[in-house]
């Protein structure tokens, strides 16, 4: 917490000792006798004309930590106190001059008390608008995490579906079809899950991709090493993190079946880079390469093509190029 923030935070709990209001009594009175033997012991070196030079600031003090109704109670006192010693003279005779420091006095007692009583009321109406504001968030970050978790379960369900009517299909690229179908559905419902932090923030690419990869590499059954690069810490919207995820989900899946398929493991790098109008991610990996001659409009799989669909839905391109020991994949698209 910085000091500011801190300094704001004791602000608000003013005025303190609330529920405590013999301890605010007995407080005030000492103010007050502080107040008097101050006012006692520089009374000589003070003009004429200042009675209440003390108890002024005394009111101001027990106003500011107390309230209005001891700053009230310690003006009173204050002012009997400065009328008996220091305005009337033993003979009951008023001190000449003395009249307009009384006044004074009342006026701007009047003034600060109604000035800390405005504050403090006020503090107290804001305090309780961010306490009523502050609980309405958490319910609404409640009801959209429970949404969120709603949504994933459909998909959960319809996955489910499509699994039990596999078993009624015989002919194996229908069935084939359909385990994949099954994957993307079981896919995106993890992405709805992983899209926020419990504090309702957007995580970033790093974080929301690892996990999903993870899962990826568990289905496919090979102990392949991923390396996720996200210098920084790139975010995105709901509505672009979905499709972008699905599009790294299915070009670590294609590194995995075609790029490693004579091999028992492999590497694929994955790096997250802002541009000045947008974003790229990168996957590469160390595997078998490309086809002479590689064209994604008729070489690529099923999971391509949908990769480089996705990528056009998002005012982007989806790109494979050949390496010297492996592929690259690449996502480019705009922000928004």
């Amino acid at each position: 917490m910085t000091r500011a923030h801190g300094d704001v935070r004791w602000l608000e709990s003013l005025p303190i000792l609330r529920d405590r209001p013999w301890l605010q009594l007995g407080l005030t009175l000492a103010i007050t006798g502080v107040a008097l033997l101050l006012r006692l012991a520089i009374g000589r070196f003070l003009p004429p004309g200042l009675p209440y030079a003390t108890f002024f600031p005394a009111v101001i003090v027990i106003a500011f930590l107390f309230g209005a109704r001891p700053g009230l109670l310690a003006a009173v006192l204050g002012g009997i106190l400065g009328w008996v010693l220091f305005i009337r003279d033993p003979f009951d005779a008023p001190v000449p001059g003395m009249a307009p420091s009384l006044l004074l006095y009342v006026t701007a007692d009047a003034l600060i008390l109604l000035l800390f009583h405005w504050m403090q009321t006020a503090t107290a109406s804001l305090v309780e608008q961010r306490e009523r504001n502050h609980k309405l968030a958490e319910t609404r970050t409640l009801l959209f995490h429970e949404l969120q978790h709603r949504v994933s379960n459909n998909l959960q369900v319809a996955a489910g579906l499509l699994a039990l009517q596999k078993r009624h299909v015989e002919d194996p690229e229908a069935q084939a079809a359909l385990d994949e179908a099954v994957r993307r559905i079981g896919t995106i419902g993890r992405i709805s899950r992983q899209l926020y932090r419990s504090d309702g923030r957007a995580r970033d690419m790093r974080a929301l991709l690892a996990p999903l990869i993870e899962n990826v590499i568990e289905a496919n059954g090979k102990p392949v090493e991923v390396a996720i690069e996200d210098r920084d810490a790139l975010q995105l919207a709901p509505d672009a993190a979905v499709p972008v995820a699905l599009i790294v989900a299915e070009a670590v899946a294609n590194a995995i079946e075609h790029g490693f398929a004579e091999r028992e493991e492999g590497r694929v790098a994955i790096r997250c880079m802002k541009l000045e109008a947008g974003f790229v991610i990168e996957i590469e990996d160390d595997g078998q390469g490309l086809r002479e001659k590689f064209d994604i409009t008729r070489h690529a799989s099923l999971g391509l093509h949908i990769a480089a669909t996705l990528a056009g839905q998002l005012g982007g391109r989806f790109e494979m190029e050949a390496l010297p020991g492996g592929a690259l994949a690449r996502l480019t698209a705009p922000d928004g």
